[in-house]
């Protein structure tokens, strides 16, 4: 059996991939193979491109989620067979092919609910958005949260999860032509454009007082702002670098009292309790339609031009790469 595999080599700024093909050996003891029919594209593997989060090998396959049907079982498996729809998300990175062997404690069945598509765009998302919702944070009704990049992939099931429990949502897009997409995703305020007064507009629509968490993963010089527009005894969660490295902060940002939180949901899904919690706690999420949108699809050899879209900013919700 043949497997085609997208090989990152000498990760870097530009970064450099390569289509190879190799034999596909029969899975192991505790394993499943598994048939890619979709696969999510995520910031995490621009950082895993550049270098920034640098990886054990290399070159390397990367890649965090995907779903497809199992194609054959390892001994010793006897919660999947051949033909099961299923789906994965986190550690250990390997995603970007065609064919996967991989444990079979990190795959989860697909209830018929749930297309391929929908899994391999909000798996990893949904998962994020629950750790940051349920266990950085608990967000209850009533809350005021920032989420910014409302109108993305993970941006909109924040939105969305955040409603679902009640709070009042303060979304920024990047134009107006995605205020659409983050009203549609239940944002009940917009603030427009990176160079908007954020500190100034978020006091105006919460009385002076900030809100209470604050998900930014535009990273850059925003993380300040998100600190400043955070009420005292508030978190702000960073979460992401999409607009370059964050300068640092200096304690004195946190006075009278507030926190700073950095979580990694592959850290969190390091443990596999932890993560099939999660991940079946998103799987539900999902049937109740917390998903992102799909914003383009891409065959699985233009994974460079995949990343250059999810790049560009101009993306709205997920991105995908279809063996």
């Amino acid at each position: 059996m043949t497997d085609k595999i997208i090989l990152l080599v000498s990760p870097s700024e530009q970064g450099r991939f390569e289509v190879r093909e190799q034999s596909v050996p029969d899975p192991g003891e505790g394993q499943v193979l598994i048939r890619h029919q979709a696969i999510g594209v995520n910031f995490l593997d621009i950082y895993h491109r550049k270098g920034i989060y640098p990886l054990p090998t290399n070159p390397a396959v990367i890649g965090a989620e995907a779903a497809g049907v199992v194609e054959a079982v390892g001994s010793g498996v006897s919660d999947f067979r051949a033909g099961d729809r299923v789906a994965y998300a986190g550690p250990p990175v390997g995603a970007y092919a065609s064919l996967r062997i991989i444990e079979n404690k990190r795959v989860v069945k697909l209830p018929d609910s749930i297309s391929m598509k929908t899994a391999a765009s909000s798996l990893l998302k949904a998962m994020t958005a629950h750790m940051l919702l349920e266990k950085t944070y608990m967000v209850k009704a009533g809350d005021m949260v920032l989420v910014h990049a409302a109108a993305g992939g993970l941006g909109s099931i924040l939105t969305r999860g955040a409603k679902a429990r009640g709070a009042v949502v303060i979304g920024t897009i990047g134009s107006e032509e995605k205020a659409v997409l983050a009203r549609a995703a239940g944002a009940d305020h917009l603030i427009v454009g990176r160079d908007a007064d954020l500190v100034s507009e978020v006091k105006a629509l919460t009385d002076g007082n900030g809100v209470d968490v604050a998900y930014d993963g535009i990273g850059g010089n925003t993380l300040l702002k998100s600190l400043h527009s955070v009420r005292p005894f508030g978190i702000a969660v960073t979460i992401g670098q999409a607009a370059g490295p964050i300068p640092p902060v200096g304690v004195e940002n946190l006075r009278p009292g507030k926190f700073l939180a950095h979580p990694s949901i592959m850290a969190w899904c390091a443990d596999v309790d932890r993560y099939r919690e999660t991940a079946i706690a998103a799987l539900r999420d999902i049937e109740a339609g917390i998903v992102a949108q799909v914003d383009s699809a891409y065959r699985l050899e233009e994974v460079a031009a995949a990343h250059a879209r999810m790049e560009s900013g101009r993306s709205s919700g997920s991105i995908l790469l279809m063996p």
